[in-house]
């Protein structure tokens, strides 16, 4: 392989981070993983970073319920539309315990562990007879990040209880997995998409982690539900090349999908979580997520949720690749977070303050490493 040099960039107002910024060119992206690890000074968490961080802390702390919930916005996108309703969250309560593990609090323990343990004792009691996780009628999306938080919570802390809630857990993602591979809004849904597939991919690699046995025939099956929706060299389709189909339809590759910078991310992160770490799916989405027209502008911060889910799975991806891609990402897409906090500590989009707040504290905190998931 060719050794290139990879001089530092900054975010251009008018771009941001490029593929061509970061030297990956087009048909010749260093695979991930190959480079040493960076100089960790230049990129660890700053003074203003953790100060940051521990204000929206502290804004989630002072949030939650009595029963260990948060409130937000319940509901799904229809087209560019969120129809939702103020609710006990159970996808973001367990958004929330995961903010407040990276920091390394647990259960009982930590500046946080109080806040910690109620996340769990109410995500627990979301666990209904056939293993969903759901609260007022929340779907898949939040029942893979509750399935998350009990993976990293066991991981870190050890229970009975939890493990028990977990296996449940995981056994009704195994099961609501449909013939495509991949997963939908609720378990027995004939089609996918790849943003819950994602989710459910991660919340499987977690629980394995963990000692939790996933089959392997399920992970296999999401590799090439993934890899399918990937928009290749030879598709017939190559007004976004590198990008991942938000859906595969029967009659694909005739029917096109959409795409975008947040189903970019999550189709690399789920490569990633199902072991995947090398190939022209990884490359070419590496190389999707670097052009800045694909980005998600600072200004969707607050009128959209696509913001943080996108940078939470684009910095999973850039910080399992390695360098050069982590110590280009993490800086740029840093400063642009921080510059949407409120002064009370919130951020703020379309589910509500403590999602914002959640996924903005645990993309910052990535660099800890506290959390396994996050690990390499």
């Amino acid at each position: 392989m060719r050794r290139t040099s990879w001089p530092i960039t900054t975010w251009l107002l008018a771009g941001g981070l490029t593929a061509s910024s970061v030297g990956l060119a087009q048909d010749d992206a260093p695979p991930p993983r190959e480079r040493p690890e960076p100089d960790r000074r230049a990129i660890e968490l700053d003074q203003r970073t953790s100060q940051a961080i521990k204000r929206g802390l502290d804004f989630l702390a002072r949030r939650q319920e009595q029963n260990g919930a948060y409130v937000d916005r319940i509901g799904r996108k229809i087209n560019n539309t969120y129809h939702a309703t103020p609710g006990q969250h159970v996808g973001v309560t367990a958004l929330t315990g995961m903010a407040f593990l990276s920091c390394g609090s647990t259960p009982g323990r930590g500046p946080y562990g109080t806040q910690v343990k109620k996340c769990v004792d109410f995500v627990r009691s979301c666990v209904d007879a056939q293993g969903f996780v759901t609260n007022e009628g929340s779907r898949m999306y939040s029942h893979a990040f509750a399935t998350l938080f009990l993976a990293e919570v066991y991981g870190m802390a050890p229970s009975t209880e939890v493990r028990d809630a977990l296996r449940r857990a995981v056994k009704l993602i195994t099961a609501a997995q449909n013939d495509q591979g991949g997963w939908r809004y609720l378990p027995g849904a004939k089609d996918s998409d790849i943003s819950i597939t994602v989710c459910q991919v991660q919340a499987l690699r977690a629980a394995n982690n963990v000692g939790i046995q996933v089959p392997k025939e399920n992970i296999d099956a999401a590799i090439r539900y993934v890899k399918k929706s990937y928009i290749g060299a030879g598709s017939n389709f190559q007004s976004s090349p590198g990008g991942f189909w938000y859906q595969v339809y029967e009659n694909y590759p005739f029917r096109p999908s959409r795409t975008s910078f947040a189903l970019t991310a999550a189709g690399v992160t789920s490569l990633y979580g199902a072991g995947e770490y090398d190939g022209p799916e990884i490359r070419g989405g590496l190389r999707y997520l670097f052009d800045s027209r694909n980005r998600p502008a600072k200004n969707d911060m607050h009128c959209t949720f696509d913001y943080f889910y996108g940078h939470y799975y684009a910095m999973q991806a850039m910080f399992q690749a390695g360098e050069p891609y982590w110590s280009q990402w993490y800086p740029a897409v840093r400063d642009e977070i921080l510059s949407g906090q409120h002064g009370d500590g919130r951020w703020e989009d379309l589910v509500g303050p403590n999602y914002a707040t959640a996924m903005a504290c645990v993309i910052l905190q990535i660099p800890t490493r506290y959390l396994p998931i996050f690990e390499r």
